[in-house]
């Protein structure tokens, strides 16, 4: 009989963690689940880390790969999950004891769900970045579905380690390589075509930060990359409608994204900015106007492109006293 749940792990070069991550899959208090490792051609012995979990415990499976990255491992587990939902995993990080309870309980309590996130736990600590812990406490500042929707274009809303999605949704959807981040291109298309996502607001993955890790080291983890990703989903989905936007910001993730957008053909109408010294004035021939200009511009979809969860505050407050509405009439991005 196939498992409630397929819990999906892509591996390259991974024997020295993977045992770990596998024993807390094993740990679980879920007890209808498989472990589907997928070796994407390692050379160090991953797969006998594997093969010594499924001696003991037949719900581990590996899949052997040659190594194509991880979109295609992915995808070649795809293939061999058969659970009715899917839980990802990275190789080295730790499933809290009762995940995979509480995600199939948290999807079986909305059935409009399409898949359900959690909140994380980053480590080692002590080597953690400024960055990483920003993202972190971004990361658990979701605690509903309408969290990740508004805040989809400010950073990706679910760590994709810490997914669990029904697993029609997920085939539907697949992965792809566009040169950007897989896991964001999931998230933003799911949105996108309907699905709907929300989170377990509770530190179910411990989420592992090393100097060597994919998201570190490769060129589609690259901040611009991130900036392109979300300018071909912005240009498609809210500013669809036209060639013209307002830009409310522009410091550096404004002009960064200004110039994503140019290569859409979108083009900021006017740019809302606080400073006295550019009020006024013109920035790459742009006219520059204060908050209280929006009224002359309440027709075009608005960009609040900041950094910082108490500017993106303080911004989503200003519209919503002029009566814009967020998810209609502006969306917030970083």
């Amino acid at each position: 009989m196939s498992p409630a749940i397929s819990v999906l792990i892509p591996a390259y070069e991974a024997a020295g963690v993977l045992a770990r991550a596998l024993l807390s899959v094993a740990r679980q208090t879920a007890v209808d689940w498989e472990c589907v490792v997928v070796d994407d051609g390692s050379r160090d012995g991953t797969g006998d880390v594997v093969r010594a979990f499924a001696r003991r415990d037949p719900r581990f499976r590996l899949v052997e790969a040659p190594h194509r990255g991880i979109v295609g491992a992915l995808a070649a587990g795809l293939e061999r999950c058969r659970g009715e939902a899917i839980a990802r995993m990275d190789a080295d990080d730790l499933m809290a004891p009762d995940r995979l309870a509480a995600q199939a309980a948290a999807l079986a309590g909305a059935p409009a769900l399409a898949a359900v996130g959690s909140h994380v736990r980053l480590f080692q600590r002590a080597r953690l970045r400024p960055g990483r812990l920003a993202y972190e406490a971004f990361l658990d500042s979701m605690r509903t579905e309408a969290d990740v929707r508004a805040n989809a274009f400010v950073e990706c809303p679910v760590a994709h380690p810490s997914l669990f999605v029904r697993a029609a949704t997920l085939r539907a959807f697949g992965y792809r390589d566009r040169g950007w981040p897989e896991d964001y291109d999931l998230v933003l298309r799911m949105l996108a075509g309907g699905a709907r996502i929300g989170v377990v607001p509770r530190a179910l993955l411990r989420w592992r930060d090393r100097p060597g890790r994919l998201s570190r080291t490769h060129p589609a983890y690259a901040l611009e990359r991130f900036v392109e990703c979300k300018a071909e989903f912005l240009a498609q989905g809210p500013l669809a409608g036209g060639d013209r936007y307002v830009l409310w910001g522009y410091g550096d993730t404004g002009k960064a994204l200004r110039r994503a957008l140019g290569r859409h053909a979108k083009t900021p109408a006017v740019i809302v900015e606080l400073h006295p010294s550019r009020l006024g004035q013109r920035m790459d021939g742009v006219a520059v106007v204060p908050p209280a200009g929006l009224r002359d511009w309440h027709g075009l979809p608005l960009l609040a492109s900041v950094a910082g969860a108490e500017a993106r505050g303080q911004i989503r407050a200003a519209l919503a006293a002029m009566g814009w509405v967020e998810g209609r009439d502006f969306w917030c991005t970083a």
